[in-house]
């Protein structure tokens, strides 16, 4: 197949923060791109010129004002549109079960079952979808060679180019990063490189479908396993005394003379009130999955209980506040700054913040939850501050970075207490206001 702006037609099955942007670029390099999804007020949003993805996403905009001009981008929930497309990508949701842990590929399946059921011949299917290592082969591969009738490498191509993104960074991430190619021959490797050239600058890196899998759950089990040793030393600052943030700059103060930060030889992560998004609480089990039967990793699932841990800890330094106040709990109004999991985002998906509110509910207090980001719970901040006895800071949002310690006294109620589970706010500012303070690695 050779690629090209003019002839090539692209589907994108999932518009979600990966398939929307990635439709958006495809078609603004020229190709007609076609977006599926199974929603249909998302179809409407989308074809009216709106965006299903809120939050501050440097660019998002004025792309879709550019590419709603040129009419390259259109959405449907009809899956017959696959019939007509070059390629086929798929973006679609790949969580893991709460209580085994295991791939819930429901959304997956799915896909690939009317993808494959009107997959046209000589059609490029490629999964940007996080999966774990071996699902190429044995699901993807299976289902679209049952449901087409046809087989891989002679009548289809079938690769894999797993995403990179991060909400707040979704275009910079798609053009700037390097990205890795999983294809089983050489045809489909430079198929895949040309379609790419047109969106990424980064490097295009080729390999084995098993390896592009194994090499996308590594990349974000690893920062998941940096970031459970950063929680730790938090917990151990905590209970020595010590400032985990101080202690975090001096670690990574470590690097010679002349070198920048990115070169020091210590990058810890950041500490903090838990580990959210689609990605990293669920893609570190997807690697494990992969290994099931074959080996029983031991840091990796370690991480895991320790990031899901923080919430819970962020709740007993609530508890301890309110015990150092003299004060219940019960009768407390208490404020939850953030539902999304990241700052500036309205992904909410996985949030830490939700396992909190668990815990806060088998109290008897009030609780408030604002986050100027998502839907349902866009309410004004002074509103929600008004007459709180506690506030829990839980994404960074830039809201929240800008709150006037004075007015915040106002505001609140005795004891006036803050945990901060982000580094937001200045704890000697905040304690010299004459608040109770705790915050992460920082009490």
């Amino acid at each position: 197949m050779k690629i090209s702006s003019k002839n090539t037609k692209i589907a994108i099955c999932g518009l979600g923060y990966v398939g929307f942007p990635v439709a958006l670029l495809f078609a603004e390099a020229g190709f007609e791109v076609i977006g599926v999804n199974r929603s249909g007020e998302k179809i409407k949003l989308i074809n009216r010129g709106g965006s299903p993805i809120e939050g501050k996403e440097p660019g998002l905009k004025e792309l879709i004002k550019k590419v709603r001009k040129s009419g390259l981008f259109t959405a449907t929930t009809d899956e017959t549109a696959y019939k007509d497309a070059d390629i086929v990508i798929v973006a679609v949701e790949t969580p893991v079960e709460d209580d085994t842990h295991e791939p819930a590929y429901r959304a997956l399946k799915a896909a690939l079952t009317s993808i494959g059921r009107n997959l046209r011949k000589d059609a490029l299917v490629i999964i940007e979808s996080t999966i774990a290592p071996g699902t190429m082969e044995n699901i993807v591969k299976v289902i679209l060679e049952q449901e087409s009738g046809m087989e891989v490498g002679q009548d289809f191509m079938l690769a894999n180019c797993p995403e990179r993104l991060m909400p707040g960074h979704l275009l910079e991430n798609i053009i700037n990063y390097n990205r890795v190619i999983g294809a089983q021959d050489e045809k489909t490797t430079d198929t895949v490189k040309s379609l790419y050239k047109y969106i990424v600058k980064g490097k295009l890196d080729t390999t084995s479908w098993v390896t592009a899998e194994i090499v996308k759950a590594g990349e974000n089990a690893y920062r998941d396993v940096q970031i459970a040793f950063a929680n730790e030393m938090a917990l151990l600052c905590e209970a020595m005394g010590a400032d985990v943030w101080q202690v975090r700059d001096l670690i990574n103060e470590c690097k010679r003379k002349g070198e920048t930060r990115f070169e020091a030889l210590r990058q810890m992560h950041y500490p903090g009130a838990g580990v959210g998004g689609h990605c990293l609480p669920k893609d570190s089990w997807l690697l494990v999955y992969g290994a099931k039967g074959l080996i029983e990793p031991q840091i990796i699932p370690l991480a895991r209980k320790i990031n899901n841990f923080m919430p819970k800890h962020v709740f007993d330094l609530l508890s301890e506040s309110f015990k150092q106040a003299n004060k219940d709990i019960n009768k407390a109004k208490i404020v939850v700054l953030g539902y999304a999991y990241a700052g500036n985002s309205d992904d909410s998906r996985n949030t830490p913040t939700e396992a909190l509110i668990k815990l806060l509910g088998e109290t008897q207090a009030t609780v408030v939850i604002q986050d100027p980001f998502v839907k349902e719970y866009k309410t004004s901040l002074d509103k929600s501050l008004k007459g709180a006895h506690a506030i829990i800071l839980m994404a960074d949002h830039d809201q929240y970075k800008n709150i006037n310690y004075n007015k915040l006294k106002r505001l609140m109620k005795t004891p006036r207490i803050v945990i901060d589970g982000r580094n937001v706010f200045s704890k000697d500012k905040v304690l010299k206001a004459g608040f109770i303070y705790k915050g992460v690695g920082n009490i």
